[in-house]
């Protein structure tokens, strides 16, 4: 396992003693005795069309006046391209006198076989920016309100992509839909 350090880019927005502490918990080899006691099972969630379903089901609770969802997909290539878990993209075309909107959001193929936890908070993450653009106080406040658990969420899945970066192993298995 090559070397943590304090400044691990998942890591660096928060306090030192909580980078400390997380890292103490990866180099000790006990993370995946905690994430598996807490996240027990990947989400079944396999096909795009099963991500679809899953991300309008959280928007049309949550945000139902902010439009249609042209197309929702897993990337693979995502987080080594663009150094992102997620996209969204609104794209306004003008057809005729009016103004379409297309909107698009993409997650990591990372999220393929993740806890249905870590899924629902990258989702929600993405389609908060339908709303709110910046990461502010506005933006995390609508996260939280689509899951009140996604700072905890948030931060639980920096650890885990850390742990990953050091060279630990996969957690979780994919699991098929039923």
């Amino acid at each position: 396992m090559p070397p943590l350090t304090p400044t691990s880019h998942y890591l660096a927005a928060y306090p030192a003693s909580l980078v400390t502490q997380a890292l103490d918990v990866i180099r000790q080899g006990k993370l995946a005795e905690i994430f598996l006691a807490k996240y027990p099972e990947p989400h079944a969630i396999r096909t795009d069309r099963g991500l679809y379903d899953f991300v309008v089901k959280i928007k049309d609770e949550y945000l139902r006046n902010s439009g249609q969802l042209s197309r929702v997909a897993y990337d693979s290539k995502l987080h080594i391209v663009r150094h992102a878990l997620g996209t969204h993209t609104a794209i306004s075309r003008v057809q005729g006198g009016k103004l379409k909107a297309k909107r698009e959001l993409h997650v990591s193929g990372l999220f393929r076989s993740m806890p249905e936890a870590f899924l629902r908070m990258i989702v929600v993450h993405e389609l908060a920016h339908f709303k709110e653009r910046d990461h502010d106080k506005a933006f995390y406040q609508l996260c939280c309100y689509m899951e009140p658990q996604y700072h905890q969420l948030e931060f639980d899945l920096r650890v885990y992509l850390t742990y990953l970066d050091a060279g630990g192993e996969p957690l979780w298995e994919p699991r098929s839909a039923p």
